[in-house]
């Protein structure tokens, strides 16, 4: 356990944003598979309705820093792929 005044501001700190990545890669991951699960289905009119939300959790993720700007790019990329295709 932190002892002084500072580490324990800094455990706080990393408890809260520790929370906020979680929130982010969650979204991102359960995007992602509805659209792969939509993709699979036949039914591509729905899993492109819900690609600009996957775009926005991916951007909004980049933004903050939770996950890296080209690794954005490539599941952006690679998710608009796999729509093409399927």
């Amino acid at each position: 356990m932190p002892q002084t005044k500072s580490a324990k501001k800094a455990l706080k700190k990393e408890r809260k944003r520790q929370a906020r990545n979680l929130w982010y890669k969650k979204r991102i991951k359960e995007t992602r598979l509805k659209i792969k699960k939509l993709i699979q289905e036949r039914k591509p009119e729905e899993a492109k309705a819900l690609l600009p939300l996957f775009y926005k959790f991916v951007d909004k993720a980049a933004k903050v820093g939770v996950i890296k700007k080209n690794k954005a790019a490539r599941m952006k990329s690679k998710m608009s792929k796999s729509l093409a295709q399927g």
